[in-house]
């Protein structure tokens, strides 16, 4: 079992807290946070050992999982690789791409492996249609959200939008070459509301939309491909498959045929593919831990979360500042 240690210890820290203390691929060290208030109440609450610095965590484990803000993702990173240790980092990498950048130079320079919290890659709806998903030319992605004021000291894009972006790269094997976005600020500092068209070399072109501002949740994405239309839906974990196939010489009396104006006829098939549940979070901490202990490469690697971040701050820069409705 490997030693971890958290640091921070908000409302998805308190999640990896747990679920990291029923793992069995792990051992549980302990955890810090600096609002001592806070802490100390969750380590009475729970009873998890509670460090009194990150130097401290740092030296007492082999793994580091940051679910701290983004702002000290940097230098939480950099403390624990300069100790030799691995890390887990919650989306997105870091502040910046300088610094992400520099959190895979430093691990790389330092033989330290590790994930980005891009937890949506192991949704059961993903990985139940991801197999089905080849060479798609045009996505559409609908993130939206109720007010939540937790996140909204950074833009929609890096809150939510950020997911999307990442499951597009994970699918789309092929250069980004432009980006138009547009964002409003209606009640926060930054952009509640964005809408973004990433074009790739390759052809393929997506649409993303993120709110936090609706009056419903929404997390669903639609591939196109040649001859197949692919929906996952991230929020109620289902997903369907439509095919678009050589209608049969004598096909069933209720199947869906459609005929053009050539004549030529084609059959429309549906298809659920099985959901099999899990807890994302849990897995993408275990396959960590498999990456680790077999010295194999994580599903979300550091340069998934850099490139990731990358789109996303090329996003924001096409928003104008100061926008508000």
């Amino acid at each position: 079992m490997l030693k971890v240690g958290v640091l921070g210890a908000g409302h998805l820290g308190k999640i990896h807290l747990r679920l990291l203390q029923e793992s069995e691929k792990y051992e549980l060290i302990g955890f810090f946070d600096p609002f001592t208030k806070n802490a100390q109440k969750v380590a009475t609450e729970f009873g998890y050992n509670l460090f009194n610095s990150i130097d401290e965590l740092i030296e007492a484990v082999d793994v580091v999982d940051i679910v701290t803000p983004t702002l000290s993702h940097f230098e939480c990173a950099k403390k624990s690789i300069e100790k030799g240790r691995h890390i887990f980092i919650e989306k997105p990498i870091a502040k910046t791409v300088l610094e992400a950048e520099a959190i895979r130079t430093l691990a790389s320079q330092y033989h330290v492996i590790g994930q980005v919290g891009h937890v949506e890659r192991f949704n059961p709806a993903f990985i139940a249609a991801k197999g089905m998903i080849d060479n798609p030319m045009f996505i559409e992605t609908h993130r939206l959200a109720e007010f939540n004021p937790r996140g909204t000291d950074v833009p929609v894009v890096l809150d939510l939008m950020i997911h999307d972006i990442d499951i597009i790269l994970s699918v789309v094997k092929s250069k980004v070459i432009n980006v138009h976005a547009s964002g409003i600020s209606v009640i926060s500092e930054t952009p509640d509301i964005a809408n973004a068209r990433i074009e790739f070399e390759n052809g393929c072109v997506a649409n993303l939309t993120a709110s936090r501002i609706s009056m419903k949740n929404m997390r669903k994405t639609r591939f196109f491909q040649k001859d197949a239309y692919i929906s996952v839906n991230f929020l109620s974990k289902e997903s369907e498959i439509v095919r678009i196939q050589d209608a049969p010489k004598n096909p069933d009396e209720f199947a869906m045929i459609l005929q053009n104006d050539e004549g030529v006829k084609k059959q429309i098939y549906f298809e659920n593919p099985e959901v099999v549940n899990n807890n994302a979070i849990l897995d993408e901490l275990e396959t960590f831990a498999d990456a680790i202990v077999h010295n194999t490469t994580p599903i979300v690697t550091l340069h998934n979360g850099t490139e990731a971040l990358r789109i996303a701050q090329w996003i924001i820069d096409c928003f104008k500042t100061g926008d508000k409705l």
